[in-house]
Parts: C-alpha cells; structure tokens; sequence
C-alpha cells in the first residue's frame, strides 16, 4: 500500500465510507498551503470524537483572518482506522466560515468504542497533516487501561514547548489541559521567543495570538497524538479575573469595552480548540463544565472556576484574610456545585476525576497566610465539595489542577487543621508547560511542616502522566531541565500510586 503523505486522499472527493483512499495524480494547489495551525481531536465519547483545524496560510496577519480571503471554504474530512488510510469509517464535508476564522469543528460520529482512529482533512488542493484520535470505552465496559497526560500554562516568551513534544512522545489515549493555553500580555523585548503585538484585547488579536501558539510544532505533536479534554483558567481573558470582575484597570477598559473583550477572548478559544457545539459560546459567556464518561473506568468532571466565582478576598494576593472563611462565598457558583455533587453522587466510573485549574487542598505559609485566588480564598465552597462527595460515598475522588507552574502531590484532608483528620481524596498538580522559565531542581516541600498533608513538591517544568487502571492509578510527574534551550530530555522526578478505595498517596 503506498505510504501516506498530504497528497493522499479519496480521488475526486470524499465518496462513501468504506472507499479506498487513492493518491491525487498531478493535483497541483494553486493556493498557499492552509493547514498551518495543525489539526486536533477532543472530546471523545464511545461512538464520536470531535475534529478539529482552521484555515490560515499566513497565521500571524494583524486582522486576525491568518491570510484567508473573505469567503466560506468548503473542508473535507476523513477517518480511517489505519494510518495510511485504506479504507474509511467515517468521512464528509464542512464548511470553514470567515465569520468563524475559518475554523472547523466536526462531530466525527459511527465510531466504534474503545478504538483508535486517524483523520485528516482537504481544503484548497491541499492536505492536512494525520492525527490519531481515540473513543471512550461503552458504558458500563472498562476497557483498555488509560494513560492520560495533563498540563497547564504555556506561556510562549517563557521557553519552548519541549514538553508538549515530550507528552507526545508518550502515546497517551487521552490528555487534559487545566488552563493558560495562552497567555494574553505584550511582547517583552529580550525573551526567549516573543509575542507579536501588544497585549491582547479585540477579537481579531485573540485569533492572531491562538494563531502564534499553534504555529508551534511541539504543541501541534501533541495535538496529534490524542484527543484533549481542555477547560480555561485566567490568562484566556486576563490575569486573576473573577466572574466579571477585573483584577485592575490595566489595560484601561469601560465596562462596555471589557465586556467586549470577554466576548473576544471566549469566542477565539472556542474557534481555536477541539470543542463540541455545545460549549459554543453565547456572548460573552461559554458554557465549559462538564461531564466525559471513560466507561466504567473514569468519570471525568471538567470545572471551570473562573466564570462564576465571587471577587478574590481581601483584595486577592497572599494574606491572612477572615473573609476567605465567609459560609456564602464559592469558587464554582451554586449551580456548577450542585451539578458537580449529582455527578459525583451517581459514581458513574471507578475513578471520579476532577479535572479545575487552581490549587485545592489548604497552603498555608508560617504567618498563616494563603493565595485569595486559590480554594484557600474559598474555603467554605472547598468544604462544601469535600463534604459533598463523602456524603454521597465517593470511592475514589481525585482532584487535577495546574495553575502554579509548580508540580504537587497532596493527600486530601476532612479538617486540614488536624493531621489526623481523615483521608478523603488526593490531588496532583502538574507544573507547567514553560511559564516561570526553567524553574530549579528544588524538591523541599515548602512550608512543609505547616502543611503535613502535601507529600511532593517539584520546581522543574513537565506534565503528569498518569495510567488509570481498575485497581489502582499510578501518577508520573515527567519534567524537563530547561525550556530556554530547545530539545532537553525528559525524566520522571516523582512518582506515587493510588489505590482504588483507599484515597491518599503511596509511594510509586
């Protein structure tokens, strides 16, 4: 069978599925070549997953557009169940709007569960690169164990994504992304690598600025290798925002203006990512929390903590703060908490996992101090939750959280005041992807004494790699030495276990 590359496609069209994909002879493309920005998969379910890419031969153009013409463009699809595409599954048609930056969002649906699947798409004569998708398991079935990958804050002028390739490299079936896929401030002259154009405000510059970072190759490797699971966190809109809240008038904004910008930054992250319909957004909100069964094996509770929390208390920052402990305050809002606790009560999978962008278990520094912008600024909301999935028997609930460009692992306390309080769950924290720069080789738990319950610190850059079995889950935090020099390799700082019914860390 003659071997796969962009020329490759069903000859003449799609046709139905079940056709033999034959080579394009003599096709030549009059047009620049579209598929810059790479291609992507999410949100998988037993029988579909979502395809993903956006037209742009010239990604970094101020408008915003990525070079397209102001016209619809007709995009094809495929999916086949072998890399070279010898017959197909599932194949069809869209069209990439200009109104949508030419961004395409297809439900690739009569797929069997539990398999793997590669899709490609044609526009303009030419064709996309391959990438490898996967569905979920059926209800009620395990199947095969999961290795998932999650991460967090990517900010471009910190270093290079050497560790989206890296995560690449580990074949996962699925990876998660906790927030800060980009990063919304000015170029900073001297970086590693520098944005274009100053910090972000209209549409047009929140495309151009998804446009910047998808051009990456690592991070499109990544893309690639797996569907993706993805919530948001604050530097998708602004740094530290809470609800409608700014965290300060800098850039100065009217309320009219920062509404529109809220509006932008929502609409481009939907555009630029693998996002089923329903998480469309409306105005200037987006409805992003959700719930992704893994069969039997995990249920995967994606929050979003940022849309609908109250402001920061005491004016966010480290502090010792009364107001953080007020009973009416919440992080999530009572409508996203009270679909969390039905979720977790109806204990759908082994592994109930909650993937949310900030950290979650007490953090206490000597003074007694902790972040506002954290659970710990939301105490009564976290104890809600905490209290809410021991009421409902909660096997195995397991917290994901990015955020502080530091790797964590923590045992989950009933009363983090007292050491002997019961166990109740367990939180991994991943590190990012390159903000803060190449951090150091510091593995000193800080404030440790204050804070017995967190059992592993690192301050390198990476991900987690996680294998999610029947009866046990196993977390790998894998970091990079460097990300100011491309290429380093990866290695594996700390690794724990969790055993199914027994929340808490073990020693990997």
């Amino acid at each position: 069978m003659q071997k796969i590359n962009r020329r490759i496609f069903v000859l003449g069209g799609l046709g139905a599925v079940g056709t033999v994909a034959l080579p394009l002879r003599g096709a030549v493309a009059a047009t620049p070549y579209p598929f810059k920005l790479g291609v992507a998969s999410g949100e998988p379910a037993p029988d579909s997953v979502v395809l993903w890419t956006r037209l742009a031969p010239s990604p970094l153009n101020a408008d915003g557009q990525g070079g397209m013409a102001n016209a619809d463009v007709t995009v094809e699809w495929q999916v086949s169940a072998d890399e070279r595409f010898g017959s197909l599954v599932a194949a069809g048609s869209v069209a990439a709007r200009y109104v949508d930056a030419h961004s395409v969002h297809v439900v690739a649906g009569g797929l069997a569960p539990d398999a793997d699947y590669f899709y490609r798409f044609r526009a303009q004569g030419h064709i996309s690169p391959v990438g490898r998708t996967r569905t979920a398991p059926a209800a009620g079935s395990f199947g095969r164990d999961l290795v998932m990958t999650f991460a967090s804050c990517a900010h471009y002028e910190s270093g290079y994504y050497t560790a989206y390739r890296r995560m690449a490299e580990e074949n996962p079936g699925l990876v998660l992304h906790l927030g800060d896929y980009l990063y919304e401030d000015a170029t900073t002259t001297g970086s590693v690598r520098e944005h274009v154009g100053a910090e972000i405000v209209s549409l047009a510059d929140y495309r151009r600025r998804y446009a910047q970072y998808k051009s990456d190759p690592d991070l499109q490797a990544a893309h690639a290798a797996a569907p993706w699971l993805l919530v948001p966190d604050d530097h998708e809109v602004e740094n530290n925002y809470a609800g409608t809240v700014r965290e300060n008038n800098s850039p100065a904004l009217t309320a009219a203006q920062w509404t529109a910008r809220r509006t932008a930054a929502y609409r481009a992250y939907y555009e630029n990512l693998p996002l089923r319909p329903s998480s469309a957004p409306s105005g200037n909100s987006i409805g992003l929390y959700r719930r992704i069964r893994w069969g039997q094996l995990a249920t995967f509770h994606m929050l979003d903590t940022r849309q609908y929390r109250d402001d920061q208390a005491c004016g966010d920052g480290r502090k010792v703060c009364a107001d953080a402990d007020l009973p009416g305050r919440t992080l999530t809002g009572a409508a996203q908490e009270a679909w969390l606790l039905d979720g977790l009560g109806q204990r759908l999978g082994t592994w109930d996992i909650m993937g949310q962008q900030v950290f979650f278990a007490r953090q206490l520094d000597a003074a007694g101090a902790a972040n506002m912008d954290s659970w710990d600024g939301y105490r009564a909301s976290r104890s809600r939750i905490q209290q809410g999935w021991t009421q409902r028997g909660v096997r195995n609930p397991l917290v994901l959280t990015g955020d502080v460009h530091q790797a964590w692992a923590n045992d989950l306390k009933a009363d983090y005041a007292n050491p002997g309080s019961a166990m109740i769950g367990t939180e991994l924290v991943c590190t990012s992807i390159s903000s803060g720069g190449n951090g150091s080789a510091d593995t000193a738990i800080p404030n440790g004494s204050v804070n017995p319950h967190i059992r592993f610190f690192s301050n390198r850059r990476g991900y987690v790699r996680t294998t999610i079995g029947r009866t046990q889950l196993r977390a790998d935090f894998r970091a990079v030495a460097s990300v100011t020099e491309h290429g380093a390799p990866v290695s594996t700082v700390g690794s724990f276990v969790i055993a199914e019914g027994r929340p808490g860390l073990q020693a990997g």
